[in-house]
């Protein structure tokens, strides 16, 4: 059985979907754009800035299911721009120690006119 994931602590969905599903032992998160959770306003105008809250929100979410970025199995990584890739991945980097699979390509727009988004799937347990 599914059960979706909510907390405070990461923002609120902006549509119509969960914050995350936990299904098994596995958790499926929906991409994390870099909104402050209690204001739900873009946080930082670089990639370094908005890639940060990014990280820390998908945290959050992470262990409100039962998980963490630690038990990360894989990464979708949104770029509004591909010249931030350096810079993005020194970020990543620092919460992804594990390096996780992932995929990382450039898009032309995100919600909010964010620069970046990222979802994962990880393991609980």
């Amino acid at each position: 059985m599914s059960s979706a994931v909510n907390t405070e602590k990461a923002p609120a969905a902006i549509g119509p979907y969960s914050q995350a599903i936990v299904t098994g032992n596995l958790v499926f998160t929906s991409g994390q754009i870099p909104l402050n959770p209690e204001t739900g306003e873009i946080v930082g105008e670089n990639i370094s800035e908005q890639a940060e809250q990014v990280c820390k929100n998908i945290s959050a979410v992470l262990e409100a299911a039962g998980s963490s970025v630690e038990k990360t199995i894989k990464t979708v990584c949104y770029l509004k721009n591909m010249e931030d890739f350096t810079a993005f991945n020194e970020v990543y980097a620092a919460y992804f120690a594990g390096k996780p699979a992932r995929s990382c390509v450039s898009v032309k727009a995100l919600p909010k006119n964010a620069l970046i988004e990222i979802e994962a799937i990880a393991e609980r347990n």
